[in-house]
């Protein structure tokens, strides 16, 4: 058994929100490259490059990527070898993201009493926790920060099985369809297949933290990706919603076996500032 002290989880989350928020992760400042290529209109070619140099400026400077700091989600992998010592494993995480969004002045977004008083935590406290228990002796941290633009857009369909694989498409093309400018594209698209409602969602989630372009190891999968993206930027949204073939820069597909009598399909658009960061502890 492996012990990992709380502080040293808290210390690793405050780095690792600061990060996430300062540093374009390189896969995604790479597709952003690759998507200038690819666009044709000037106008999107010209909102491309201010995205790059966006990047460049807050590398540089040591600024946030974007002044929406994000809801901060945390999926945490939790080897079934760990002890986890000295308090709470959740509340480890809560004071890591205090300290992270405190020392890093990083905009705090997160209002209580969600459907009345609306008060702001001033901390950005609470996260979002997924935990999930793994083999193994190790504890891996991975803080997604969230922008509400791009997770307001995200969307659940509770499909009838008959509706199959051009339901999916329907749910996801549409999902993206109607968010229009509000997610800032180009956009990465998480999808999540099968399971319960609460699963496909988290699916999709998960989904956004693969390397932006890898496609699925399962070949129908890979298939349905390419097939939703073509589709997707076939809709001319464009990037920030002016116009132009770069809509999205990817699709993430992640399948999950269903019920009989169910097909859930939850998608996740993820804004062309795709920020994530993760430690192994």
């Amino acid at each position: 058994m492996r012990e990992i002290d709380v502080t040293t989880i808290t210390e690793t989350v405050a780095r690792l929100c600061q990060e996430a928020n300062l540093y374009l992760p390189e896969d995604v400042l790479e597709a952003l490259k690759q998507a200038r290529q690819r666009e044709v209109s000037p106008l999107g070619q010209e909102v491309i490059d201010q995205l790059i140099e966006n990047a460049d400026i807050a590398n540089r400077q040591k600024m946030p990527l974007c002044q929406d700091c994000g809801y901060t989600v945390v999926l945490l992998e939790v080897g079934q070898e760990v002890h986890i010592k000295g308090g709470s494993l959740e509340e480890a995480v809560a004071e890591g993201v205090r300290r992270g969004y405190g020392q890093g002045y990083l905009r705090k977004s997160i209002a209580r009493r969600p459907f009345s008083a609306r008060l702001n935590t001033k901390d950005n406290t609470p996260p979002v926790v997924h935990t999930e228990i793994v083999p193994g002796d190790k504890l891996k941290i991975v803080v997604m920060p969230k922008g509400g633009g791009s997770e307001n857009m995200s969307r659940l369909g509770m499909l009838s099985p008959s509706q199959g694989k051009q339901g999916v498409i329907d749910v996801v093309v549409n999902a993206v369809s109607q968010a229009g400018s509000n997610p800032c594209p180009p956009v990465i698209v998480g999808v999540g297949i099968g399971g319960t409602a609460e699963k496909a969602m988290l699916l999709a989630k998960k989904a956004l933290l693969r390397k932006v372009g890898q496609p699925s190891t399962d070949p129908e999968v890979a298939e349905l990706e390419r097939e939703l993206l073509a589709r997707i930027n076939d809709l001319g949204v464009g990037p920030q919603g002016l116009g132009g073939t770069v809509t999205a820069l990817a699709v993430h597909v992640e399948v999950y076996p269903a019920h009989i009598a169910s097909l859930p399909v939850g998608v996740n658009i993820q804004c062309n500032s795709a920020r994530h960061k993760e430690a192994v502890l």
